[in-house]
């Protein structure tokens, strides 16, 4: 029997199980383990790379986690309150995808708060942490980031990721952890489309030469812009949100 409910009709959905990595729990604070689990499985899904909905099934969370079904309802009970799951009546438990408008409105908020991480770490980061930014991108320096763009995705993400943790704000830190989820998985699904790696590689150098010079003003500025790019992109091509 497939661990994964039927979609009722004229309704698409593919399991999500296989998509995200997973591995069994020991017996210590199941409930808190499996939310920790489940969300970074989620974060790590691309859940914008296909129009279907990811749907999942608790006996298949159960077996691939090895704990009993309470942990797991727990978990997901918790996640679904912050926005990462809903469970349809009768129909079975989703991976929350955003419209376009919601993702735009997340972005634009990241883009205010990075803005201000990349303003706090001219200010705060030593020279060696804002040093290690440069070092993401050695491996594309001589060849283009389309010829590997699933490396450079991951490149682009830590990027961004170092910036808030530069910053040193925990308020800004937690701020950003939920919406990371969703931004992160834009990103990924987006940066093959329309020369954007190839754009921003360049803006990301640019970015760290004037964190490099301590530019308080012009950091913030192409953090900001860079990020408001992004928003600018999806509300031009990314219709498969809608």
């Amino acid at each position: 029997m497939s661990a994964f409910v039927t979609p009722g009709e004229n309704e698409t959905a593919t399991s999500a199980l296989g998509s995200l990595a997973l591995a069994p729990l020991n017996a210590v604070s199941l409930r808190d383990q499996a939310y920790a689990l489940l969300k970074d499985a989620i974060a790590s899904t691309d859940i914008y790379s296909q129009r279907q909905q990811l749907r999942l099934d608790e006996r298949e969370l159960m077996q691939a986690l090895g704990v009993s079904r309470t942990p797991i309802r727990e978990a997901l009970s918790i996640l679904e309150q912050e926005g990462f799951v809903r469970t349809v009546p009768r129909r079975g438990i989703f991976i929350v995808r955003k419209s376009k408008r919601e993702i735009i409105e997340m972005i634009q908020v990241w883009a205010a708060l990075e803005s201000m991480s990349a303003r706090l770490a001219t200010l705060h980061a030593s020279d060696e942490e804002i040093g290690r930014l440069r070092h993401l991108f050695d491996e594309f320096q001589n060849s283009p980031p389309s010829e590997h763009i699933g490396e450079y995705s991951d490149a682009n993400i830590a990027f961004h990721q170092m910036i808030i943790r530069l910053g040193g704000s925990q308020l800004i830190a937690d701020a950003t952890k939920n919406l990371f989820i969703h931004v992160r998985a834009i990103r990924k699904a987006t940066i093959s489309q329309d020369n954007r790696a190839a754009r921003s590689i360049i803006d990301h150098l640019k970015i760290i030469e004037a964190l490099e010079r301590r530019d308080t003003e012009l950091a913030e500025r192409l953090t900001r812009q860079h990020t408001l790019d992004l928003a600018a992109h999806v509300e031009r091509n990314c219709d498969f949100l809608d």
